[in-house]
């Protein structure tokens, strides 16, 4: 159970990147719902466990160095190969996105310049890079905790301090800016776009363990992680959206009104994500090509990495709109290729 508990610790770290730990994505995506966001939330969860299920014991059933064999295996031949560019463009571009977030991150929370913040990431990233495997999901598991008690903390507060029923704050949520026409579509849409990138490293780390089962759980521990997290932010906002509306990264608002320690652990956390998250697609990204026993890794790493800070001086939003506007219909064909693999070959079963 304990590396079960790894790979879907590493799972987590890997999608809550910044726009989750913010929280503005879960205020787009679930709060300004209302109420009904909270039922968006279970079913987001329930998604999350079942693909994050599937796609760990596929990773498993095919010893999967890469995420490459397993999407031609649920692909085919053609889609396959459509899907394999598509998701490798992805792994890079969400990589690039954390850098230039995090440059802008060190400006906004401790007055570094945004160059010279990307470039701290960049250096993390690369050195963290050069270690092995299994260094790697520890690294990225073992900060999903720390932000799981900050997040805790808010909502408690959020809870305790909240001046509005349940009716206003409904009417508040309502009228935030929605990711999508309804709560339905808004959770599916959700778990698809951080499906396109998650899968990757998830078929990659499934692929080093031997036991099916292990991974299969690696992968329902990750979903529920993930689901409880989701709803966790949206309750903690939700009660407390007359704060948070309008604001750029909302659970850091909450954060500093507890405290301005709970601020400073709440940016720190922030980084952490943005951290896990550069780690996990470059990660995904180099081994789709290079294998990382290869004499040719190493190297590979460092160049890419400086194409990435390169990539990054475009700017943290206009990246953020490129990359992400498209990656949610990648998503959904990854969902719809992983429930024809279940029924095809069973893998959702636990042995």
């Amino acid at each position: 159970m304990k590396k079960s508990f790894q790979i879907g610790s590493a799972f987590v770290g890997l999608i809550v990147g910044a726009g989750f730990a913010s929280g503005q994505e879960v205020m787009q995506y679930f709060t300004s719902f209302g109420i009904w966001g909270t039922v968006g939330g279970i079913v987001a969860t329930l998604l999350f466990i079942f693909l994050g299920f599937t796609f760990a014991q596929l990773g498993t059933d095919l010893q999967a160095a890469s995420h490459k064999g397993v999407i031609y295996h649920i692909g085919g031949r053609y889609i396959g190969a459509i899907l394999d560019i598509l998701i490798t463009f992805f792994l890079f571009g969400v990589a690039v996105v954390m850098f230039a977030g995090s440059g802008s991150t060190f400006e906004q929370m401790f007055g570094i310049n945004t160059i010279a913040g990307s470039i701290i990431m960049v250096t993390l990233t690369i050195l963290t890079l050069l270690l092995n495997t299994q260094k790697i999901i520890g690294i990225i598991a073992a900060i999903t905790p720390y932000l799981i008690a900050i997040i805790f903390i808010i909502l408690v507060y959020s809870i305790f301090t909240t001046d509005l029923s349940l009716a206003e704050a409904d009417a508040i949520a309502k009228e935030q800016a929605s990711a999508a026409p309804n709560w339905l579509l808004s959770a599916f849409l959700y778990v698809s776009y951080n499906l396109a990138a998650g899968a990757a490293l998830l078929i990659v780390m499934s692929g080093g363990v031997k036991d099916r089962k292990v991974a299969g759980w690696g992968g329902i521990f990750g979903g529920i992680m993930l689901g409880g997290l989701i709803i966790l932010i949206h309750i903690g906002m939700f009660m407390k959206v007359d704060v948070v509306a309008g604001m750029d990264m909302p659970t850091l608002a909450l954060a500093e009104q507890i405290h301005p320690f709970i601020g400073i652990l709440m940016a720190i956390a922030l980084l952490g994500m943005m951290y896990n998250t550069a780690v996990g697609m470059f990660y995904s990204f180099t081994v789709r090509f290079i294998a990382p026993d290869s004499r040719a890794y190493k190297p590979a790493v460092v160049i890419i990495g400086l194409l990435g800070f390169a990539a990054s001086l475009v700017g943290f939003t206009t990246l953020v709109g490129k990359v992400y506007s498209t990656m949610g219909y990648l998503g959904f064909a990854l969902i719809i290729a992983a429930i024809i693999a279940w029924f095809r070959r069973g893998v959702t079963r636990v042995s």
